[in-house]
């Protein structure tokens, strides 16, 4: 007696073909941002976007943990040095080394605009993973998740730059005022550099990151890469505020 082979379909979808029916259709693995099936990604051994993002974001919150605990070790550095001072045989007192510094009014507006930039970048970076535009582009409608997140990757790019031009502008007036960085320095001015210098860094090179991926974005072809790109990004933005409003509490209390 012949054998029977009994077909499964796994890869079509059949509907009624009566009225209103559609014709077969294949199941693709979909994803970018919460909307995929990682199952369908493992049964064509390879790792779904879910899996993908959760990774990525994992290097990157361990390289910006890293970041907060060099941040961190500032401050503590900063409260052991304003204990340091001398001790005046003729006066048999101890004389303190630190002296506050007058923080210039423009910091204030620069840690308003850090605050704006940082709420234009999380916009960004939830249009990016806005659901019904990512299924659109799935299906091939254009990119409209990616249209509606530049806008404001691009006032986020602005905003940082205005910050750093602003922290420049912060510089110059205590430069202005005789508070240079040089060996005459206290170590409260020595502090105020270090601190607003290195931050400042860590914000140009997220700046450069952004305005590379505002080019970069349009070329990905895969909708989860974008969403990976712009993602990091926002985290890292998100990190470095939240530094600048513990560096900056700082310098304001002492």
């Amino acid at each position: 007696m012949p054998t029977t082979f009994t077909r499964h379909p796994v890869d079509t979808e059949r509907k009624d073909p009566g009225i209103g029916g559609k014709p077969p259709v294949d199941r693709r693995p979909t994803g970018g941002g919460g909307g995929g099936d990682d199952d369908e990604w493992r049964r064509l051994g390879r790792s779904g976007p879910r899996e993908l993002l959760k990774r990525v974001r994992l290097v990157v919150f361990s390289m910006l943990a890293g970041d907060m605990m060099f941040f961190l070790a500032l401050a503590v550095m900063f409260f052991a040095h304003q204990g340091t001072g001398h001790f005046d045989p003729r006066n048999q007192e101890f004389i303190g080394d630190w002296h506050p510094v007058q923080l210039p009014p423009i910091l204030y507006l620069n840690t308003a605009v850090l605050l704006l930039s940082t709420l234009t970048v999380e916009i960004a970076r939830r249009r990016i993973f806005h659901e019904l535009d990512v299924v659109e582009e799935w299906l091939g409608l254009g990119r409209p998740a990616l249209r509606r997140a530049l806008p404001w990757l691009g006032a986020t790019l602005v905003l940082g730059i205005l910050f750093v031009a602003g922290q420049l502008a912060a510089w110059q007036q205590l430069t202005s005022q005789g508070y240079a960085f040089d060996r005459w320095s206290t170590p409260a001015i020595y502090f105020f550099y270090l601190i607003t210098g290195i931050h400042a860094a860590h914000l140009i090179l997220g700046i450069l990151l952004l305005g590379g991926s505002l080019v970069v974005l349009g070329l990905l072809r895969k909708v989860e890469y974008r969403q990976i790109g712009v993602d990091s990004i926002a985290w890292f933005w998100h990190a470095m505020s939240l530094a600048w409003l513990l560096l900056f509490g700082l310098l304001a209390m002492g």
